[in-house]
């Protein structure tokens, strides 16, 4: 259940945040939904879906732990004026203390680790929780706003967006429901995360290329320093799975950017429009 809390329209387009949704997997949290200009017109058009982690820091940087936020509206609206962004909604999911959990891939850490690196992971992370942070977006989230919104739900039109384990999680949600979501964007994705075994998962796990969109990026300082080599493994996963560079994914290197969300406000509009070409 959603119960609605505060609805803030701009030149940008319209957020309708909700308060307290109510899921029988993960803990309740709020979520806010970027609506584009135009949408409340009387015509009847559909739109893609991104659904977004991370939410409280994608809007409004009053939310955001850092202060900054991505301004993915405005970054949807800059995409918009170039008719390159257009019919396409965001949902925002905010996270909650269980993020670390939520996100880190669950069967990465059941099938990739032996039970004595489980002991210790756990004893450091936690166990992952992410198998049922998915089927709250895929059995709860989704259907909601798929009858609350004029969406197209098929897989083809429907996203994920993250950074960090934000990322993580959004690659190991494409590759658990190939028949859902058709892209995903991955922002200074956290290889190491479950002893770096993220690799080894998408080259049993890769769903074929098809129609879906992959991106991938990482900065040169701070946390980002470290994901180049690993970054490297999962792109040759990649073009062994026969994901073909520029088509079906993108890999993106930036020089002097480090792991920030004032750096993904930066570039945010490249994974967007790799996405929604």
């Amino acid at each position: 259940m959603l119960r609605e809390h505060n609805n803030q329209e701009t030149e940008n387009g319209k957020v309708h945040f909700r308060a307290g949704f109510q899921s029988a997997y993960v803990q309740q949290r709020p979520v806010s939904v970027w609506l584009p200009p135009g949408y409340d017109s009387e015509n009847g058009r559909q739109y893609r879906v991104i659904y977004a982690h991370d939410g409280q820091n994608l809007f409004d940087p009053r939310t955001s732990f850092a202060g900054v936020d991505w301004g993915l509206h405005r970054a949807m609206s800059r995409l918009l004026a170039k008719e390159e962004g257009k019919d396409t909604l965001i949902v925002g999911i905010w996270n909650t203390p269980a993020r670390y959990r939520e996100y880190d891939p669950q069967k990465v850490f059941e099938r990739y680790l032996s039970r004595a690196e489980q002991a210790a992971y756990s004893r450091e992370h936690g166990r992952p929780l992410s198998d049922l942070y998915l089927r709250f977006i895929v059995e709860e989230l989704k259907p909601y706003i798929d009858s609350r919104y004029r969406t197209l739900p098929a897989m083809s039109d429907t996203f994920l967006l993250g950074s960090s384990m934000g990322g993580v999680v959004s690659a190991y949600a494409l590759c658990e429901y190939p028949g859902v979501f058709g892209g995903a964007a991955c922002l200074s994705t956290h290889w190491p995360t479950v002893n770096g075994r993220m690799i080894d998962y998408l080259a049993d796990r890769l769903p074929v290329p098809g129609s879906r969109r992959l991106y991938f990026d990482y900065g040169t300082l701070g946390a980002d320093a470290q994901y180049g080599p690993l970054q490297q493994k999962a792109d040759e996963v990649l073009r062994r799975r026969g994901y073909v560079a520029g088509q079906h994914w993108i890999t993106r290197r930036f020089e002097g950017e480090d792991h920030s969300e004032q750096a993904w406000r930066r570039r945010v509009d490249i994974p967007l429009q790799f996405l929604l070409k």
